[in-house]
């Protein structure tokens, strides 16, 4: 028999009556355990032995045991049971509790420093059987073809013009403003539009050739052009950098407000009139009917919105 027309002849009630046959060894209490009637056991017994050319359960004793090969279709047989049980699952409901779902988010470090550890930490605490995995948004910021095909689940990040093609949300609004040495002149005398753009500025690394970061978009919209002197991949070495020297760091105040009480540094307003930024999570339709992504998404909008200034911070807040 070739294979298709061997598995066009099994469907799901067989293999729950084979596991179950197999595992209670006795036709009689697997009838029982499957509420069906003894016949109607013998009968699929029958059929499952047609279908694999082996007798599966034979006699032993008083009792019944597998053969070899009954033997080695107990685990298969109870994987695609594992998996039928869980097919549906996520269309019909999500159950944090019981989960085991992997999540996957895409997002850079240039968010507020606690909001990541948070996100990790509170669905950890609600989900404790899923996995969550954080991936830096991808070097050629393909986020459109990694969410289609399944890579991650969301993107967390802010555009100046999100893309209309996705789903998004907002999940905070925050002020642009100026992070600085303490020392640096600009403390001291301020500064105006020309004192600032000519200063020497750090940004982050672009994430692909002839990519601009939101501030520079900005800027191009005005015309105006800043002296960048420094770059960093990794965004959140920064402020330490910003410490160390001259260098102004220019993003948002929520950003920046982590690391006054550390760091030997003072935020200033910015003399160039920025809009305010806009943090979104973005999705694909693939995953806009998921009741796990929902509940994913509701979990990273609590969590955003318990890092707004004004809001309480959990006890739990990692350090």
């Amino acid at each position: 028999m070739r294979d298709q027309e061997l598995f066009d002849r099994i469907d799901l009630h067989l293999i729950r009556v084979l596991h179950t046959v197999l595992t209670d060894r006795s036709v009689s209490r697997a009838a029982v355990r499957l509420g069906m009637y003894q016949p109607a056991v013998s009968a699929a017994l029958k059929r499952l032995r047609d279908l694999s050319g082996d007798p599966l359960l034979v006699r032993s004793g008083a009792g019944m045991v597998p053969t070899d090969a009954g033997l080695r279709m107990i685990e298969p047989s109870a994987a695609i049971l594992r998996s039928a049980a869980v097919l549906f699952s996520d269309a019909r409901g999500f159950d944090p509790q019981t989960a085991a779902t992997t999540f996957r988010i895409a997002a850079s470090d240039y968010l507020d420093p606690l909001f990541l550890p948070m996100l990790v930490a509170e669905v950890k605490r609600r989900a404790p059987l899923c996995a969550i995995e954080i991936h830096p948004l991808s070097p050629d910021s393909d986020y459109h073809g990694h969410l289609s095909l399944g890579d991650v689940d969301l993107v967390i990040g802010n555009w100046q013009k999100p893309p209309e093609d996705l789903h998004m949300a907002r999940l905070f609004e925050d002020e642009i403003v100026s992070l600085v040495n303490q020392d640096h002149p600009a403390v001291r005398r301020g500064w105006d539009a020309d004192g600032w753009l000519q200063a020497e500025h750090i940004a982050p690394t672009p994430t692909h050739p002839g990519a601009r970061g939101i501030i520079d978009q900005l800027l191009d919209g005005m015309g105006m052009q800043r002296n960048i002197t420094a770059r960093c991949a990794h965004f959140g070495l920064i402020p330490d950098m910003v410490a160390a020297s001259l260098l102004v760091l220019t993003t948002g105040r929520q950003y920046c407000d982590r690391f006054r009480e550390r760091l030997p540094v003072r935020i200033l307003a910015c003399p160039v009139q920025f809009p305010r930024l806009v943090y979104y999570q973005l999705w694909h339709e693939r995953t806009h009917a998921s009741s796990s992504a929902r509940w994913l998404r509701d979990c990273i909008k609590s969590v955003a919105a318990s890092l707004r200034p004004g809001s309480d911070t959990p006890a739990a807040l990692p350090t």
